[in-house]
């Protein structure tokens, strides 16, 4: 068991998200991009989970009994269709005001979510654990990289699986996801990101080959200009890119 002796939070970044975070569900707002990438995430998380876990995807809540922990859920974008789609689900996060968003739009939208302002840590030394795990577009956000994956694969149950996403550390993020999404298309407030922070695909995996998890997948995400979504893109992960993991 985890005994977290410090934090994963990094209090700058959770008060920048406090502060917008009435602008959760607004699709035109600051987490437009969110919105707009949110199908192909999800998509992601079910085929791959339809397939370690043997359901089928055209069934009525396929994922019905399974449990799911969204860390860094935010007002709760993802959470939502997940639970739809039958998984019990648990959103985390360490904004207070992220959490009462959420909570608020699933009470208004009729679904049964259990939020819980905190951290991945602290829920791992509570011995909670998950059939799976999101952490998407949080993990360049955090204060300790190394905790926060020690943390998110103690939540894991044997035999489940860790689902991450965030931005690679190269000259086209920088110039894709920073510069031009913050300051030449202002698609994102300025200071969204650090640059410094993206992660390699090879440094997650490092850190997730130390706390006992396995790489099964990864795969890039980018952006349609024409469309305006994104779309999967299997050998391009030079900007945004998804991971998954077993245990």
């Amino acid at each position: 068991m985890i005994k977290p002796a410090h934090s994963t939070i990094d209090t700058a970044e959770v008060e920048q998200f406090s502060k917008i975070a009435e602008q959760w569900w607004d699709e035109k707002g600051n987490f437009g991009p969110l919105h707009r990438m949110n199908p192909v995430r999800l998509g992601y998380i079910r085929d791959a989970a339809a397939v370690h876990f043997s359901c089928d995807i055209h069934k009525n809540q396929p994922f019905a009994r399974r449990t799911l922990a969204d860390i860094g859920c935010g007002g709760g974008l993802l959470a939502e269709p997940l639970t739809r789609l039958g998984f019990d689900v648990t959103g985390v996060d360490a904004s207070e005001k992220n959490i009462a968003v959420a909570t608020l739009h699933a009470r208004q939208s009729g679904l049964d979510i259990r939020y819980l302002a905190t951290t991945a840590e602290s829920l791992a030394a509570r011995e909670e654990r998950f059939d799976v795990v999101t952490a998407l577009e949080i993990i360049e956000h955090v204060a300790d990289v190394e905790l926060f994956v020690a943390s998110l694969s103690q939540l894991v149950k044997p035999d489940g699986l860790l689902f991450i996403s965030t931005l690679n550390r190269t000259l086209r993020s920088l110039a894709i996801a920073k510069i031009g999404a913050e300051y030449i298309l202002r698609a994102l407030p300025r200071g969204t990101h650090d640059w410094r922070k993206f992660l390699m695909p090879h440094e997650v995996e490092e850190v997730a080959a130390r706390h006992g998890l396995a790489l099964k997948d990864a795969c890039g995400m980018s952006y349609q200009p024409v469309r305006g979504t994104f779309a999967l893109t299997p050998h391009d992960l030079s900007v945004n890119y998804l991971m998954v993991f077993g245990k």
